[in-house]
């Protein structure tokens, strides 16, 4: 689903740390080494349809890489 982020990211929280992310092989593969943490929070996104909506973002993040992978989970309104 595409989606784009509206508003900064808040209730920033981690998930999984290096070697508890399952997709770990493919973010250094594509990538680059780093220390990989999958984190997830909360913004407003619109979507495709032009609707905007709060939703809930999981995302993959290496200090010197940036951010990755943007995930939309689920809506929150």
């Amino acid at each position: 689903m595409y989606f784009e982020i509206m508003t900064n990211i808040t209730d920033i929280e981690i998930i999984a740390v290096s070697g508890s992310i399952r997709e770990l092989a493919l973010l250094r593969e594509q990538y680059g080494d780093g220390r990989w943490r999958k984190l997830k929070g909360v913004a407003l996104v619109r979507l495709v349809n032009g609707q905007i909506r709060k939703a809930e973002i999981h995302w993959y993040e290496a200090q010197g890489i940036g951010q990755k992978k943007f995930k939309l989970k689920r809506f929150l309104d």
